[in-house]
């Protein structure tokens, strides 16, 4: 899905819903985009997805999390969230070149961090490889539950941001001599 900020904002609030959760599957914080709406321009949206972000409680943090599949998870990635399958695209295309040591050492640790804190490592995986992916999930592991609530977080709200540069299309701007315009 790529669209300007006029279309989105004519979208009915149905329609809102299932574009915001192409970006995040935090019920609140799509309700909470959607009563935001209309946005002026990329930015305005940007920036109200972030104030949208603070504050969910951690049970909201947990269902967003629920909307991405494991790191490394080949078989997870192929079946779970098929709808979010064509903007969550490349996300985690690090993985397909990593080895099968590096694969099973992090399928491993992933297990392992979920049995620890109750949801799956999330990390924006946005141009990072395997390796790096291993690093920071073996980094992250020792830290406390509490800690890794607002790690998570964090990195969901990077991806949130990624997935919405990827939904709205960007205007480009043409400096003329006369005047500035956005087509």
């Amino acid at each position: 899905m790529n669209m300007k900020i006029s279309a989105l904002n004519k979208l009915q609030p149905e329609e809102a819903k299932l574009a915001f959760l192409q970006c995040c599957t935090a019920n609140a914080w799509v309700e909470r985009m959607i009563a935001a709406m209309p946005f002026s321009s990329f930015d305005t949206l940007s920036a109200q997805a972030d104030i949208n972000w603070q504050g969910l409680t951690e049970a909201d943090y947990l269902q967003a999390f629920e909307g991405h599949p494991k790191i490394g998870d080949v078989s997870s990635l192929r079946e779970k969230y098929r709808s979010t399958e064509k903007i969550a695209a490349g996300e985690q295309s690090g993985v397909n070149t990593a080895t099968e040591k590096t694969l099973t050492q992090l399928k491993q640790l992933n297990d392992n961090y979920q049995e620890k804190f109750g949801f799956i490592f999330i990390v924006c995986a946005t141009g990072k490889t395997a390796s790096q992916m291993l690093e920071t999930l073996s980094q992250r592991i020792v830290n406390e539950r509490s800690e890794e609530i607002i790690n998570a977080a964090e990195e969901q709200r990077k991806i949130l941001q990624i997935r919405i540069e990827k939904m709205i299309e960007t205007p480009v701007t043409i400096n003329t001599a006369s005047n500035v315009k956005e087509i």
